[in-house]
């Protein structure tokens, strides 16, 4: 009898193993697994992200497309080619020459292949953006925990510098001291090359852009430094650079990964500004500010010239910034759209 009770039992799955074939219980997921699961469910980050991956290849991949498409950024194909560009430097063939040979058409007056000089200029605009991001994202992240851990005068003197900072017009201090900068590296009377160019930018720029996270930093340390774990930490006789790195900062990468994805378009629009106004990069390197700045000289003429980098600059920057939007809420359950 009691054997063929626990034969019963066993077989109605109330003693014994899981049936076979039962399915095991859910194991659990780390933080970065739940974060990277929200995010596949927004379609929006997952389109954004998709666009400003193809922007990245698109920069990477430039001396292969080039090769590909059998075109440079620098050839005058139109000065040197009769019957490409008219007297007065307009592409003779509609709709600024696209065609069959040059996809996105030709360069006004120069007649250089408009693909190619986007796909150069995105290169440009990428690679100054992602060093001034890593450099202000560093320093920023440096001196807001520092300012919020150390409290007392140091806080003090750090948020007033940071008030000082925010209150210059950082756009007319960009085209005050990019001559500044430059002149620090080169004679006056001789143009500088492309790489010191790009370094005084990476240096100007880098100068107002850590204070936006070093604040936000500041405020969560702030929070941080009153809760139960860093007291413990405190009591137990943790060195204040353990509590910083073991308490304090996995807690911040957050609004740090955050803050940096937003960033990013931001420090692309603004050099792109710079260019556009004269101080950033100039002729021959290609860029999407300098390429904005040429077309409106031919806006009645061939608007095609301006319309691409123009479209460009706003597919990147708009998918950036959703991309951003995405990566806080999938990082951040409890945020609101």
């Amino acid at each position: 009898m009691s054997e063929l009770l626990s034969t019963e039992l066993t077989a109605g799955g109330i003693v014994g193993a899981n049936p076979a074939g039962s399915k095991k219980p859910p194991a659990g997921r780390s933080p970065g697994q739940l974060a990277w699961r929200r995010f596949r469910r927004d379609k929006a980050g997952i389109i954004s992200g998709s666009v400003v991956l193809f922007f990245f290849l698109v920069g990477l991949g430039a001396p292969l497309i080039s090769l590909l498409y059998g075109k440079d950024p620098n050839t005058h194909y139109g000065a040197d080619r009769p019957g490409l560009l008219s007297d007065t430097g307009i592409p003779l063939k509609p709709n600024g020459g696209i065609d069959g040979e040059f996809w996105f058409g030709l360069e006004p007056k120069l007649g250089r292949d408009v693909l190619m000089q986007l796909v150069y200029g995105i290169r440009t605009s990428l690679l100054i953006a992602l060093v001034v991001v890593a450099i202000v994202t560093a320093l920023g992240t440096v001196i807001g925990i520092a300012a919020g851990y150390l409290g007392g005068k140091a806080d003090y003197f750090i948020g007033r510098l940071i008030d000082v900072l925010l209150a210059i017009p950082s756009t007319l201090f960009y085209l005050a001291f990019m001559p500044v900068a430059l002149a620090l590296f080169i004679a006056p009377g001789k143009e500088a090359p492309a790489w010191l160019r790009s370094l005084s930018l990476v240096l100007v720029l880098s100068v107002f852009g850590w204070t936006r996270i070093a604040r936000l930093l500041r405020g969560q340390v702030l929070s941080l430094r009153e809760r139960e774990f860093v007291e413990a930490a405190r009591v137990s006789g943790a060195s204040s650079r353990r509590i910083i790195l073991k308490e304090l900062l996995p807690n911040l990468l957050t609004p740090i990964l955050v803050v940096a994805t937003l960033d990013v378009p931001a420090m692309v629009t603004t050099e792109a500004a710079l260019s556009y106004l004269g101080v950033g990069m100039v002729e021959p390197t290609p860029d999407w500010g300098r390429m904005i700045h040429d077309g409106g000289d031919y806006l009645m003429t061939d608007i095609t010239y301006l319309t691409f980098p123009g479209i460009a600059l706003i597919i990147f920057v708009v998918a950036f910034n959703l991309l951003g939007d995405s990566v806080r809420d999938a990082l951040d359950p409890k945020s609101h759209r």
